[in-house]
């Protein structure tokens, strides 16, 4: 069992590795970019990271009230699972742990340990080509995000 301050410092050292491990890698646009800080331009539009003693998982979380948002994901359905390579979890309109409405499309990695320094190959080998991906979608379809500001 380990100390919140433990895990915390697991996690720490987890992201800072898998950060340096992407900085080399350039955006769709060849520009550098901050893959865990991944700015996506809308408000209440995030592509989330996340990993814990159980799984790792990727995100789209849509937190914008207006539901042409999550609509204009919809609407690019086709081009993004074919982005992605991969078919995703589509949930509209659930809640978080605190409340607030939203709606994700996601996919995860059971079975991962990320206080576990063994499985972090495993766990960049997950997010990497995934994160690539989004960015690669996002590259091309935020001008249709644009419009509904």
């Amino acid at each position: 069992m380990y100390s919140k301050q433990e895990v915390s410092k697991l996690k720490e050292n987890f992201w800072t590795a898998f950060g340096k491990y992407m900085k080399p890698v350039l955006s769709a646009d060849g520009e550098p970019i901050s893959w865990l800080n991944y700015k996506t331009g809308i408000p209440g539009v995030f592509f989330k990271m996340d990993a814990d003693s159980r799984h790792a998982s990727i995100a789209i979380v849509i937190t914008q009230s207006d539901p042409r948002f999550y609509a204009q994901f919809v609407d690019n359905k086709a081009f993004l699972e074919t982005t992605l390579g991969e078919n995703w979890n589509w949930q509209a309109n659930t809640e978080d742990e605190y409340g607030k409405t939203m709606s994700t499309i996601s996919t995860r990695l059971e079975g991962v340990n990320v206080l576990s320094s063994e499985d972090w190959p495993e766990i960049i080998s997950f997010f990497k080509p995934r994160i690539i991906a989004l960015d690669e979608f996002w590259s091309m379809a935020k001008y249709g995000f644009e419009g509904l500001l």
